[in-house]
This record gives structure tokens, C-alpha cells and sequence, in this order.
């Protein structure tokens, strides 16, 4: 069975009390201990949710809000982790007098079959970079120094105990730490990246990064023995960014430690086959992303986000290859589509990949 946007949607008006809709933080319409554990394995298949999908929430009501979805397992991401744990949050910079990006039209790339690329992609984040003034960048340093000298603490891992057993008390599996690894950061960071996993008790870490990164990672995973899974996008032109198949193959072969996080609407958009590489390395993939996108538009720019079945995605052959191959991994649930809420538009993504597994 095909499901088209009007099975998606549905669930929209039914799923949740209304109440629970319309409330947040103390006005939860239940507590938390009042409800069953939530349960997301349908068929076989674990589905569960990364974190960023509550990115515009406060930390404290991810888990209430999972628990009301009915999502029993998170990929939590470590900005969230550092924050139900007494981190510094950082106010968010303001770009008042900030001097704009001079803004560049995209250079056309060709339309590729996932196997050559002539061009320069440009990305979404691109577009939203801004140059700080002078005081944003004292202020980001701040914030910085804040968040280093809070995870240099004594007693920051047994904070970090306290935040998985908020999610073990909620009935919520937290398989996996979201760390993402920027080109430029230290052997130190990567290093409590790979002790925060483990005190979370996690079985994998993702992470957007590059190859140089997932290099120099390889024998840090190697040393705590957890495995570091590569989160792909859609940029095929820059050899750096987990995107084409090949690139994968090649962080893969660092060291046996190194896994795949493999982003099925990313995949999609840059013109390849999320089926066929499932198959293939279905034993190298720490968990899959669930987004639905288009492919990326001949001439160059990117394929749009859309609400689960309006897109390019095969998301339900996903889903059945997973249920026929009784694959261990999570399929986890990232919204990033334009919706009306986290909470009602992520409960919409789970009921469609129910229905498609009890189909």
C-alpha cells in the first residue's frame, strides 16, 4: 500500500488529547508518570527519534514529549545531553549589526546519476552563514570557554549518568549519541565525545564530519570500542562530505569501528539508492534517518523537505527491507520539513511508519 499525504495526515487530529496540543513545560495535559511506557517497535522494526527534531523545545520537555508520541527509543543529540546534565546554555547570537554574506547565485551543477560531479554545490547552511561583529565574536568565545570549562569538571560524567536515567525511568531506549564533528575540532574534544558515549551508555555515536575527521576519529573509536557512525548529506562535490557511496566505503575502511549513519532523504536528494545500500552494508550502519525529500533539481539547489509521502524518499521500501531483514538498527525519525509543531508533526511521522510496517 501506497500512502499518500492524506493517509499522513490523518493522525494529526486524533493521535494526542488535545490538550497536550495546545500546552507545553507545566501545562502538560498528563504527567509523565501517569502514562504506559511508550512502545515503537512495530513488526520488528525499532523506530525511534534524534532529538534535533525538538530543537525549538527547551532540553527539559524532549522527554515528556517522546513519551507522549509514544517514541521508546532517542538519538540524542549532545547539545541536549549537556543541557539536561546543568551545562551552560548560551544565549543564541543575535545578528543585529552583523554584516550580511555577500549572497552569490549557486553555481549550476549537472544533473548526475550519483556517479560524477563537475560542479559546486551550495548548501542551505551557506546561505545562512552571517559574518559576526566584533562583540558576537567575544560573546561566542565566552560561551565557549563556558561550555569547556563545564565539561572539564570533576563531576560532569556522573551529571551525564543522571540524564541517561532520566530516559531509562521514561521507558526510552537512548541507543545513540548525536556528536557532530566540525573540520576543526581537537583530539581533546573527540576524545570526551567518545567518554560522554560511553558514560551515556550508548551503542553507537553519529556525526555529521568530514573523511579528515572520521580519520583521526578512527583510532579513538578503536581505543573505547564504540562505534562512530558517518552522517551523510547530499553535497556529492566535496570529496570531505559523506555523500556518495564511495565516500562512505572509503571512512569505513579506517577501521571496523567506524560505521554508517545514513540519511535516507539526504541519500535520496544526491541520486542514489538507500535499498541497494542497505543491502549492501546493512552491518556497517549504526541507524538510518527518516526524512522524506525530493531529488536535487537539475541546474543545481537542493530538494525540498516534505511531510512523509510527498517526496522522492522510499521510505516504506525502507521500512519493509527492514522488516524482512529483521535489521537490529533504529530507523529514527528527523523532522526538518516546515510543520505547524514538533510534537504534532513528529507524531504524524511515526503513525506513517507504522502504518507502512503493519501493512
Amino acid at each position: 500500500m501506497v500512502y499518500s499525504r492524506r493517509h499522513f495526515g490523518k493522525f494529526a487530529a486524533s493521535a494526542l488529547p488535545a490538550a497536550f496540543l495546545l500546552s507545553r513545560g507545566k501545562a502538560w495535559a498528563q504527567t509523565e508518570e501517569s502514562l504506559p511506557k511508550p512502545d515503537s517497535v512495530f513488526a520488528g522494526v525499532q523506530i525511534g527519534a534524534i532529538s534535533y527534531c525538538f530543537r525549538t523545545m527547551p532540553a527539559a520537555e524532549i522527554i515528556p514529549a517522546m513519551t507522549k508520541i509514544g517514541l521508546s527509543e532517542v538519538e540524542l543529540m549532545s547539545n541536549h545531553a549537556e543541557a539536561l546534565a546543568g551545562a551552560p546554555i548560551p544565549e543564541r547570537p543575535s545578528r543585529r549589526g552583523a554584516r550580511p554574506r555577500q549572497q552569490k547565485p549557486p553555481r549550476p551543477i549537472p544533473w548526475y546519476t550519483g556517479h560524477f560531479c563537475n560542479g559546486t554545490e551550495e548548501t542551505g547552511a551557506q546561505h545562512r552563514q552571517f559574518h559576526p561583529t566584533p562583540e558576537q565574536q567575544a560573546a561566542q568565545a565566552k560561551a565557549q570557554e563556558a561550555i569547556t570549562s563545564w565539561r572539564a569538571s570533576s563531576d560532569v560524567m556522573e551529571k551525564l549518568r543522571g540524564v541517561k536515567k532520566q530516559f531509562d525511568d521514561a521507558g526510552i531506549n537512548l541507543r545513540l549519541l548525536c556528536y557532530n564533528m566540525g573540520p576543526k575540532i581537537s583530539d581533546a574534544e573527540i576524545d570526551y565525545a567518545f567518554r560522554m558515549a560511553q558514560t551515556l551508555g550508548v551503542k553507537a555515536i553519529s556525526s555529521s564530519s568530514t573523511v579528515s575527521v572520521a580519520r583521526r576519529v578512527a583510532p579513538i573509536a578503536d581505543k573505547y570500542k564504540i562505534v562512530w557512525g558517518g552522517h551523510g548529506h547530499d553535497n556529492i562535490c566535496d570529496p570531505e562530505q559523506f555523500a556518495k557511496p564511495e565516500t562512505f566505503e572509503k571512512i569505513l575502511s579506517f577501521s571496523p569501528y567506524i560505521g554508517v549513519n545514513l540519511d535516507i532523504g539526504h541519500f535520496t536528494a544526491a541520486g542514489y539508492n538507500s535499498v541497494e545500500f542497505i543491502e549492501r552494508y546493512h552491518d556497517r550502519i549504526t541507524n538510518l534517518h527518516l526524512k522524506d525529500r525530493t531529488l536535487n533539481p537539475q541546474g543545481g539547489g537542493r530538494g525540498a523537505n516534505l511531510p512523509f509521502g510527498d517526496g522522492d524518499t522510499p521510505i516504506i521500501p525502507v521500512l519493509h527491507l527492514m522488516r524482512r531483514h529483521k535489521y537490529p538498527f533504529p530507523a529514527n525519525i528527523e523532522y526538518e520539513y516546515q510543520g505547524t509543531d514538533p510534537v504534532v508533526e513528529v507524531a504524524k511521522c511515526l503513525q506513517y511508519c507504522k502504518d507502512a510496517l503493519l501493512s
